[in-house]
């Protein structure tokens, strides 16, 4: 005779000790296939549906937001620069739930890039939100701020996107960086910032002369900032990348 655990572990439940050898390959095997399993992977670069599959055991979700654009610099005259700051990288948020749990079916949200600011010294926009139905979600990463022509000074770059929900385990986006200008020239600290799943995005290293930024880092990493030497005309900001949403389930 053989019986089942209520994970499913087949067991021997017989007194014919002679036959041991089978009642342990039987235990070993389901045993195995029950821990280790099969896995079902399914990458979500674009918003869609989840399906459970068949036999599930348990279900790694792992969710990024995108990030965001950078801002726009004005145009600028004699003994003037500009230097926009750099947007900041999405939020990360993994989680394990149980089949019951997640559910047979779940909407995924992939949260897109946010856009660079148009040319002049307009902010760029926000990452999107990326999320596992209610389950887990996490927060795109803030657009940075627009740049107008100054001798001297700078401009404070927002936070890397926080503050989603669910999960067992978060991370914060990495934050923008500043648009400074010092004596008539752009300091070029203005670069992307990363997430969990992209590296920081660097600025450009031209300083005297007009230069964009770089769009962010897949997935969910933050534009690098523009910036304008003297008597240039206005640039536009570049783009975030958006996040991703990757759902692993192991089977028996």
């Amino acid at each position: 005779m053989t019986a089942n655990t209520s994970k499913g572990i087949t067991y021997p439940q017989n007194t014919d000790h002679t036959r041991l050898w089978q009642h342990f390959q039987t235990l070993a095997t389901t045993a195995d296939s029950i821990i280790f399993g099969n896995i079902d992977r399914q990458i979500f670069t674009s918003s869609g549906t989840w399906t459970r599959p068949a036999n599930a055991i348990a279900v790694h979700v792992r969710v990024q937001a995108g990030g965001g654009g950078s801002g726009g610099c004005g145009a600028t005259g004699s003994g003037q620069a500009a230097c926009a700051p750099g947007g900041s990288g999405g939020e990360y948020a993994e989680g394990w739930l149980t089949p019951t749990a997640a559910g047979a079916t779940v909407a995924v949200t992939v949260g897109a890039g946010g856009t660079g600011g148009s040319a002049g010294a307009n902010a760029g926009a926000n990452g999107g939100t990326s999320s596992f139905g209610a389950l887990i979600t996490a927060v795109g990463g803030a657009g940075g701020s627009g740049a107008s022509g100054i001798a001297s000074g700078s401009t404070a770059a927002s936070n890397g996107g926080t503050g989603g929900t669910g999960g067992d385990f978060r991370m914060p986006g990495g934050d923008g960086g500043n648009g400074q200008v010092i004596s008539a020239t752009a300091i070029k600290f203005n670069n992307g910032g990363s997430s969990y799943l992209s590296n920081m995005r660097r600025a450009t290293g031209v300083v005297a002369t007009s230069t964009s930024g770089f769009d962010g880092y897949a997935y969910g990493g933050g534009a690098s900032g523009p910036s304008l030497g003297a008597s240039q005309a206005a640039v536009a900001g570049s783009n975030g990348a958006p996040g991703i949403v990757i759902v692993t389930t192991y089977t028996a």
